[in-house]
């Protein structure tokens, strides 16, 4: 199964869900559990649009420095022009499982929903493990989406739509093994929190009201996946929404 294709068009798809109540709440979730101080030196692996770079930049101040990672050219240029005016501000275009930092150079370093879609895990956590200097911090944010809970009144046809939708994830569960994962590749102190997204309407400011559509069009000739079915799917969705 394809996984999702980060280019163009899905930089700009996701401008508006990234600026949306719930995702604002992850980001600052994130960066709570990050706890970065002025003067450091932090990373973010995967860092597609730049949001999260951006808010970094205004942690850390003068003294401190970010750098982005990511294999988009197209998420880059949107991640470059976000933090545009800044000198201490870096992007490279690379996986993450082959990090072009060298060893012990970062304070702190964190990956949002990237991992999910990295083969080779293990290496991936190696590579920031290496990057980081002793002491430094790392905070890995992925969905499990087997988690995901949907009102319908079809329950098969919601579980194709998932299905189609796990397909592009290398990890669909990832964080099942997450803390195991951590400990392998050096890391100590791991800590798990669960962070619940949830909603009784599709709302575009929340994560459900972005998810839905999103989900619809990407399944579509995927699974055996039509418009036939996700239209429906989403309509149906929609109208148990608006009842409540």
């Amino acid at each position: 199964m394809s996984q999702l294709e980060f280019d163009e068009s899905t930089a700009r798809q996701l401008e508006v869900p990234y600026r949306a109540r719930d995702v604002v709440r992850r980001r600052q979730l994130v960066r709570d559990a990050l706890g970065v101080a002025p003067g450091e030196r932090t990373m973010d692996v995967g860092c597609g649009p730049g949001f999260y770079v951006a808010e970094l930049l205004e942690q850390v101040g003068s003294d401190g420095s970010v750098v982005g990672i990511d294999n988009s050219p197209p998420m880059l240029a949107v991640a470059a022009q976000r933090s545009e005016g800044h000198d201490n501000v870096t992007f490279h275009e690379a996986d993450a499982t082959l990090l072009p930092v060298e060893d012990a150079s970062f304070d702190a370093v964190l990956s949002v929903q990237v991992l999910e879609y990295v083969r080779d895990v293990p290496v991936a956590l190696a590579e920031m493990y290496r990057a980081l200097r002793a002491g430094g911090r790392l905070v890995v944010w992925d969905v499990d989406w087997a988690t995901v809970s949907l009102r319908t009144t079809d329950l098969a046809r919601t579980e194709r739509m998932l299905g189609a939708w796990d397909g592009h994830l290398a990890h669909p569960s990832l964080p099942q093994t997450l803390t195991a994962q951590l400990q392998s590749a050096g890391f100590d102190d791991v800590q798990l929190e669960g962070h619940t997204f949830a909603t009784n309407e599709l709302d575009p400011d929340t994560y459900g009201g972005f998810l839905v559509p999103f989900i619809a069009q990407f399944v579509v000739g995927r699974n055996g996946s039509s418009e036939g079915e996700a239209n429906p799917w989403e309509a149906e969705l929609r109208e148990l929404a608006e009842r409540g």
